[in-house]
């Protein structure tokens, strides 16, 4: 399953593939209605609907192979704290490698995006995998979602350009020349 990263790990967590079994513990995420907004899914969908929806795309990336969100463990208390992976996106006429993320609610602000999300862009970097994506790594991000445009900016990326199907979201972007100068610093 290329561009998953099970059983690697940061300071504060590790990873795992997404399971079924999840769901309980991935709804509290989806109780919130701008989630639902950020992550472009229907406005009418309830909580129960918006993560059946999150699950139905992550479990189908994982059977096309085009990345998927990896569970965060914490490794101090086992608990989920969120998911996080490198997905393969059809942006216009092209396919980008994105560096996805999502805190449960009650981690939020901890730094736990901002690490997971570098860990990843850092993997994806050093293994290559940018090399069939136009040597770069990018960061789809809702216009009012602050939080998100923080973790991509503490992870050296920076505004590229609007989405093209949706005015509402921004592509944040770091190439692989600006990856191997920040690793120079």
């Amino acid at each position: 399953m290329i561009y998953l990263l099970p059983n690697l790990e940061t300071e504060r967590l590790t990873f795992r593939l997404l399971k079924e079994t999840d769901f309980e513990e991935w709804l509290p995420l989806f109780a919130y209605p701008e989630v639902g907004t950020f992550l472009s899914m229907d406005k009418n969908f309830n909580q129960q609907q918006r993560c059946e929806k999150w699950f139905d795309k992550a479990l189908t990336r994982y059977k096309e192979q085009t990345g998927g969100m990896n569970v965060l463990i914490h490794k101090e208390t086992g608990k989920m704290i969120g998911q996080a992976g490198l997905l393969v996106q059809d942006i216009g006429d092209t396919k980008q490698l994105e560096v996805g993320y999502s805190i449960l609610p009650e981690y939020w602000q901890q730094g736990y995006a901002s690490e997971a999300a570098r860990f990843i862009k850092n993997t994806g970097f050093k293994n290559g995998f940018d090399r069939e994506f136009g040597n770069a790594l990018i960061s789809v991000i809702h216009k009012d979602n602050i939080g998100s445009q923080k973790v991509a900016l503490n992870n050296q990326m920076t505004a590229y350009k609007p989405y093209p199907a949706e005015k509402d979201f921004i592509i944040y972007r770091q190439t692989r020349e600006e990856w191997e100068k920040e690793k120079m610093k």
